[in-house]
């Protein structure tokens, strides 16, 4: 292990980086065959290039989950990773379930730390993930990990810690889970960030017995006898599946693993970090990540900005001069041959727009 990690456990630590989905919400530069992991959004580096040299800070070996038609550029640009393709895009749960029961043939007596592969992380990282990760191999528990809020966002799930109960963890890093809540409302936020409610960032750790036992009794139980009962080869590499594990696959409904697993788990524990932490699962929040200019406009990309009496806008482009007049509180986005302009305010909103395009295959 390099001489920057923060964990004590002698067990390795396998770091598992999902990268399957698509961002839809950054349409134009998110693509059905240019995934948000694969855009290079803050600086020259993409998102799942940081995502993997962050991981490796922290573990010994990396694994980046993919589907099959972001295989061969997930290889370009994490060279030095194992990539597991996944019989069948069924979001988070059975992604994880399957790169787990994999790990847990491949490598002995380890520890999982499962990482979304396209969101922006900052300083802490290692340090606070250690903790996470040691909390894992200790006890027999799953560990989420939980952002400090610096606002009442209404975007990210949150996790509400036990309060009352007595940790038992390393160092007492850690605190049982009382309750995952969906994405609330305005008002709701609030009184969570009041309570002291963690945000959900979707970073988690555990060790793969403890994760495929849970995943026995879950809502992908299927997939998870399928799995223990199919002759699993020893190589990550290895891209042969089991004829009865692709068809529980085929099967399976699409889950979060925070739904089918850690929401129904009865030891879960809750490690809080404070570092800074965004998905920038939208256009609006690059205002969050990237410095704006003295006009309060932030550019993402290869892009050049002119601005006469504008201010407070977003603009990213793969390429382009963009120059804007008398508008504010807009995204302007240019990449390919598409264009998109939308309110800030109604950035979330671009996932419905991808609805349409899809239906139309443009796309």
């Amino acid at each position: 292990m390099s001489e920057s990690t923060h964990t004590e456990t002698e067990r390795p630590v396998v770091a598992v980086v999902l990268a399957g989905g698509t961002g839809s919400r950054l349409y134009p530069a998110s693509r059905a065959d240019r995934p948000k992991q694969f855009l290079q959004l803050l600086g020259e580096a993409s998102l799942l290039e940081r995502t993997v040299s962050r991981a490796r800070e922290v573990a010994e070996e990396v694994v980046v989950v993919t589907r099959e038609s972001y295989a061969e550029g997930v290889r370009e640009r994490a060279p030095d990773a194992d990539v597991l393709v996944e019989p069948a895009g069924r979001d988070t749960a059975p992604a994880l379930l399957y790169a787990t029961a994999r790990i847990d043939v491949a490598y002995d007596d380890c520890v999982v730390l499962a990482l979304p592969s396209d969101h922006f992380v900052g300083e802490g990282f290692a340090e606070a993930v250690g903790r996470g990760v040691n909390v894992a191999a200790a006890t027999d528990r799953l560990v989420t990990f939980g952002v400090e809020p610096t606002r009442p966002e209404t975007g990210y799930g949150y996790i509400e810690p036990d309060a009352d109960a007595d940790a038992d963890g390393p160092d007492a890093d850690w605190a049982p889970v009382r309750s995952f809540h969906e994405k609330p409302d305005a008002d709701t936020a609030e009184s969570y960030v009041a309570a002291g409610h963690y945000w959900n960032a979707g970073l988690f750790a555990w060790r793969p017995e403890v994760f495929l036992g849970a995943a026995a009794t879950s809502p992908i139980s299927e997939l998870y006898d399928a799995l223990r009962t199919a002759d699993l080869p020893a190589g990550l590499a290895a891209d042969a599946v089991d004829p009865d594990v692709r068809a529980a696959f085929d099967s399976a409904d699409p889950v979060s693993v925070d739904y089918a697993i850690f929401e129904v788990a009865d030891d879960v524990a809750v490690v809080p970090v404070s570092f800074r932490w965004d998905d920038v699962g939208s256009w609006d929040a690059l205002e969050r990540v990237v410095e704006p200019d003295a006009d309060g406009t932030v550019a993402a990309g290869d892009v050049s900005v002119r601005s006469l009496d504008a201010a407070d806008n977003v603009v990213a482009a793969d390429g382009a001069h963009v120059s804007l007049v008398g508008v504010s509180g807009l995204a302007v986005v240019a990449w390919d041959d598409r264009v998109l302009v939308v309110p800030k305010e109604r950035a979330q909103d671009v996932k419905r727009l991808v609805r349409d395009l899809e239906d139309r295959g443009e796309f």
